[in-house]
């Protein structure tokens, strides 16, 4: 017996990196899948590789409409629903503060809080009543950046915090029938983009080859994930009976990230 058996989970920004991972492992512990993500090529790709276990909704996650549309295709297809996975977002690319000028910073935040902190809260409330008939669980992707500065710019770190304190209040209101984690991935190759009013939307964020370089360097572990690494965290927390003590909480599994020391900040000779 696999931990997911007869589960179902809907996981946004399941069409790539590691909510696509997610969706895969998902399926190989026993799940049943609805993956929802904006790209209907990433979604067709998912699709052929796994067949009937997965269903794909395209959908954008800022919209309560859209997030409501996954729910009832999850249910109507699979009866149920036992967990949602709040994973689609962008990152800004790490830009500081003093780089971003008065135009630029108002819509870029508007983008980027409407997709990684709104778009939870939106598929939070969709799910919820589903969830609540089965006792379910949440699980929100936090980041390295939501504990310590350097994992993304101004932007991206104030989101992935307010995503904690989603994490944190939505525990709170729904126990005990309903379980809030999250999980804290850090260093991760993806294509992971930007919000458009950066000129960041067609630009994948971590280029990989660069990327392992800094990682090894700069990470105590010394190695750059997959995101495969970092999806046994999801199926723990997903899992019915292996996470039973466990609301409120979040994962960090940046590859101890937090403890490696202060860094020179990006930009601070600028100032």
């Amino acid at each position: 017996m696999t931990w997911l058996d007869g589960e179902v989970a809907l996981v946004t920004g399941g069409g790539s990196g590691l909510g696509r991972a997610v969706v895969e492992r998902f399926v190989r512990e026993g799940a049943h899948v609805v993956a929802f993500d904006r790209s209907a090529e990433n979604l067709t790709a998912l699709k052929d590789q796994l067949g009937p276990s997965v269903v794909t909704v395209i959908g954008d996650v800022t919209s309560l409409q859209d997030n409501r549309r996954a729910v009832a295709e999850t249910v109507e297809t699979f009866g149920r629903l036992d967990c949602f996975v709040g994973n689609a977002g962008l990152h800004d690319d790490s830009i500081p503060l003093v780089a971003l000028s008065a135009e630029q910073l108002s819509g870029a935040f508007d983008e980027l809080f409407g997709i990684n902190v709104k778009g939870y809260l939106l598929g939070a409330k969709a799910a919820l009543p589903e969830l609540l008939r089965v006792n379910g669980r949440i699980i929100f992707t936090v980041s390295n950046a939501g504990f310590d500065p350097g994992g993304g710019g101004v932007l991206y770190s104030a989101s992935k915090w307010a995503v904690r304190g989603l994490i944190s209040q939505l525990a709170y209101e729904l126990a005990p029938r309903i379980r809030v984690n999250g999980i804290a991935p850090g260093p991760l190759a993806s294509n992971l983009r930007g919000p458009r009013a950066l000129g960041l939307q067609d630009k994948e964020i971590a280029e990989g080859e660069r990327l392992a370089e800094s990682v090894k360097i700069s990470s105590p572990l010394g190695f750059l994930p997959k995101a495969s690494d970092y999806t046994g965290m999801y199926v723990l927390l997903a899992a019915r009976s292996e996470s039973l003590t466990i609301t409120g909480s979040v994962i960090r599994g940046d590859c101890g990230v937090g403890i490696r020391g202060l860094r020179r900040p990006r930009g601070g000779d600028g100032l």
